[in-house]
This record gives C-alpha cells, structure tokens and sequence, in this order.
C-alpha cells in the first residue's frame, strides 16, 4: 500500500503539473497581424532551400499586408494568421526581369508562402515553417524618415505597383531644415518639404531640365505627380510608402 504522505506529495506534484501546463497555455499567445504591423524582418537563415549567392529575403508588414523581396521581384499581398498558419492571398509582383535564378527564387517564395506555412514570433525572430523548408528572419531597425535617402522601387497607379527601371535610380532625401532633395532618374531636383505627423507637404519642386529618356521620362513625371502638396506617408522598417490620391510611390531606405 501507498503510504498517505506519498499519496499526498503525489497529489501536488500532479497538480503542480497540471498548473505549469495550464499558465503555459494561457500565456503563451500566437503572432497576429497587429504584432507585425509597421515592422520589417530580413533573413538570418533558410533550411531547405538554397538562396541566390549575394540575396536575401526581405518582408515588410503593415496593418494585415507584407511587402516580400527576395532579390529581384517585389510581393505584395495581403494575408490572415489563424492557430499559427500563414495564409496568403495571390500576392500582386512586379515584372522586372531578372537573372533565371533569381526568377526561380522568386518562383519558390512565392509558392511557399501560398503553401500556408506555419508562423511564430519571438521576440525579433520571425519564423516561417513549411512541408520542406523553413525561412528565419531577424527585425529590421526602422529607418529614420528624415536625413535617409530613399530610393524609389515601384510606381502606384489605381492601386496597382509597377517596377522601376533598375538603372538610373530615382530617390528623395528629406533634411531637418525643411527641404527635400529629389533625383528624379535623370534630373535633380529641391523643394520645400514639411513634416507631420503622418502627412507630408511639399511645396513646388524645382529641377534641372536635361532631356531623359521615354523610360526614365516616365519615371520622372510618376516621381513629380506624388510629390506635390499633402501626401500621406507610412514607414514599415526601411520602407517608405506615399500616396497621393490614385498615385503614389513605393521607396526603401538606401543602406
């Protein structure tokens, strides 16, 4: 027989056990889209596939939409978490060419991230793991809107992102005096620029008037239609979205 003291220590230890396992679960909360938004995670490490030399995986979250880069293409999309799964809608991706493997890779991202992989955060770690590969990610440090230079990375027209020439670059460095510096791809260019809270204004842009291109023209006029009174603006890590109206333009920090 049992002595009762053993009976009784057992009693605790079980139910010492039983309430581990119950403060485990209670605590333990599974990532949602809040916990990502206006936060970017760039690869650390990937099992299962074989990353282009020289490339790595960029996502960046805001509100319940990613922004996905893997080196050539850019994803975007907008996505649920439900228990832990990832699930995607068809991301829209710009069409610029690029080498065959960078392609492929873009091929491969883009069917892992459909497969519903499951998805956990801890603390800066962000985890990704499907049937046969697993995608880690460390955060980003935000990028500072002013004194960064922002290159452009795609045009918005009725909602819709096209990619950019991948050589002249266009971008715009806003300073703490108030201005902002402008290169449009092919001429340069200055303003006045004020800052708010989550809007910017910016007075008339003056540029140089060297004759461009047809491609890099029309990077310029997509470049000086945005940039012109309010326009709304929005930092996820080292990306850089700002919309005016129908148009608007996509730009990450240059690092």
């Amino acid at each position: 027989m049992t002595p009762r003291t053993a009976l009784v220590l057992l009693a605790i230890a079980g139910a010492t056990i039983a309430a581990c396992g119950s403060e485990d679960s209670s605590t333990s909360e599974s990532v949602n889209a809040d916990d990502l938004s206006g936060r970017g995670f760039v690869s650390s490490d990937v099992t299962g596939h074989e990353l282009v030399d020289g490339s790595e995986i960029t996502m960046n979250f805001l509100d319940d939409a990613v922004s996905v880069n893997a080196g050539c293409n850019t994803m975007n999309g907008r996505f649920e978490i439900t228990d832990g799964t990832f699930a995607a809608e068809q991301f829209a991706m710009t069409m610029m060419a690029c080498p065959d493997p960078l392609m492929a890779q873009d091929t491969w991202l883009s069917e892992f991230l459909a497969s519903s992989p499951t998805i956990a955060l801890d603390g800066s770690t962000l985890t990704f793991t499907g049937d046969d590969a697993t995608i880690t990610l460390e955060e980003i440090e935000p990028a500072a809107l002013v004194g960064t230079t922002w290159v452009v990375t795609g045009t918005v027209a009725d909602a819709a992102v096209s990619t950019v020439p991948p050589d002249p670059t266009a971008s715009i460095t806003i300073s703490d005096d108030g201005t902002v510096a402008v290169d449009t791809g092919c001429n340069m260019g200055s303003g006045d620029v004020e800052v708010g809270d989550d809007t910017l204004t910016f007075g008339p842009i003056a540029t140089t008037l060297r004759a461009c291109a047809d491609e890099v023209a029309r990077l310029e006029a997509s470049v000086l239609e945005v940039l012109q009174g309010d326009v709304d603006y929005e930092i996820s890590a080292d990306s850089l979205s700002l919309r005016s109206g129908e148009v608007g333009l996509e730009l990450t920090a240059q690092r």
